[in-house]
């Protein structure tokens, strides 16, 4: 149960404010999750709406690299509601189940595919490291190119900012959603 009652409805709002209600409604179909929380700073949803549209939609990675860096987010910040919103969407993208594994688990990734390794590498030392090592980095230029590694890591950065927002405020996996074993 969130700490705090979502803003999901307009009516929750001042009519100035609905505007910024119906860009988000236009880019996500509702406003829900972290959403119902950013509303309560006038402006603030809707410019990481925007962020996020852009890191989705405007992104070189494909869909699994996507997904492999919001899983790998969600595992390093415990981020159980991220989790169980995205963990289906990596499945329908096509994403291996032992990549999934080895991120839900914290698992060792070295007998996963080169991409499959070296993404989840790449966020596990960002988030726990707050840096990434030269040959990890290197590796993800070399197979890519440095927009594509920009785009991975804001990837990484809009999601670990979510999962703050989530955790924060008490957002809990869907009842009905892949559960995420959390401390």
């Amino acid at each position: 149960m969130p700490r705090i009652e979502l803003i999901t409805e307009k009516s929750q709002i001042p009519e100035e404010r609905h505007a910024e209600y119906d860009e988000i409604v236009g880019v996500l179909g509702r406003v829900g999750g972290p959403f119902g929380i950013l509303m309560y700073s006038p402006g603030l949803a809707e410019m990481v709406c925007k962020t996020g549209a852009h890191v989705r939609l405007k992104s070189e990675l494909t869909m699994v690299e996507r997904e492999l860096a919001v899983l790998s987010v969600c595992r390093e910040k415990d981020a159980a509601y991220e989790w169980s919103s995205h963990v289906d969407v990596a499945r329908k993208a096509g994403m291996r189940e032992e990549a999934i594994d080895a991120m839900r688990s914290r698992g060792d990734v070295a007998k996963l595919e080169p991409d499959e390794r070296d993404v989840i590498t790449y966020t596990r030392q960002l988030l726990r490291n707050n840096r990434v090592e030269q040959d990890v980095f290197d590796a993800l230029v070399q197979r890519h190119d440095v927009r594509w590694l920009v785009e991975l890591t804001a990837t990484i950065g809009q999601y670990q900012y979510i999962a703050a927002i989530n955790n924060a405020f008490g957002m809990e996996a869907r009842p009905d959603g892949e559960q995420l074993p959390v401390p």
